[in-house]
């Protein structure tokens, strides 16, 4: 049963997620029982099984062991993305965000093989994550890289990137923090750049109608799938303007 067809309500607006149960594979559930105490981030939840409750931020240089700039990515998925840059950058905290357990068992096992030691995991949903576990100002850069496009108009209003995103995201990035967003349905770029425009925090930190191509991000298959499609691959990116 997904958390959105539960019968309490759990929240004041839907989540960008349907959340279903899936079995794990033996490696998954060997990978989450060995793994989990040095990549998970324990969390106190509210009443929905992905909430964070609020007033129980986590201190970062605790968890990490030092203090250090912290990336977040929202939707790791399998993790390709964020365990390449936490091999790649070891001089960086990352922080994947993800709701299925699965992927985040295969990020844990990619990450140990890389000996991503700088990487954190934590399964909640994202805007709980970054309005109540992560302290105000302390994200140098957050990532979302082909969040689900909901392309169905029933179902739009379940997108990730709406203005209140944009105000979360604010309070989380640092002054001069960087929002980094891609995506392969042009008609969600466009709805994320006219967000992104009105949003009163932030700037954009390109030129012209869309971003380049962010060289930080690993070229994975399902990128390579939707430019197989047809797809073009939009990018934007934001910087976090000082707070008054």
């Amino acid at each position: 049963m997904s958390e959105t067809s539960q019968t309490r309500t759990f929240r004041d607006r839907p989540v960008s997620f349907v959340r279903r149960s899936g079995r794990m594979s033996e490696a998954q559930e060997r990978a989450w029982a060995e793994l989990a105490p040095q990549y998970v981030v324990d969390v106190v939840r509210d009443a929905a099984a992905t909430s964070v409750l609020p007033g129980t931020a986590i201190e970062p240089a605790a968890v990490w062991g030092r203090s250090a700039p912290l990336v977040v990515e929202i939707g790791s998925g399998q993790g390709h993305a964020i365990v390449h840059a936490a091999a790649s950058h070891p001089e960086k905290n990352f922080l994947a965000i993800e709701v299925f357990k699965a992927g985040l068992a295969r990020t844990m096992l990619d990450a140990d093989r890389a000996g991503a030691r700088n990487l954190r995991l934590v399964e909640a949903n994202a805007p709980e994550v970054l309005q109540h576990l992560l302290p105000e100002a302390s994200v140098d850069e957050l990532w979302v890289f082909f969040p689900d496009p909901w392309h169905k108009k029933k179902h739009t209003k379940r997108r990730l990137v709406t203005s209140g995103f944009a105000g979360i995201a604010a309070r989380a990035l640092r002054d001069g923090g960087t929002l980094r967003l891609a995506t392969d349905w042009e008609e969600y770029a466009v709805q994320m750049r006219e967000v992104m425009e009105a949003a009163p925090d932030f700037a954009p930190a390109f030129d012209g109608e869309w971003a380049p191509r962010f060289d930080g991000r690993v070229l994975t298959a399902f990128e390579r799938k939707g430019t197989r499609h047809g797809r073009e691959i939009r990018d934007l990116s934001y910087h976090r303007l000082g707070r008054a």
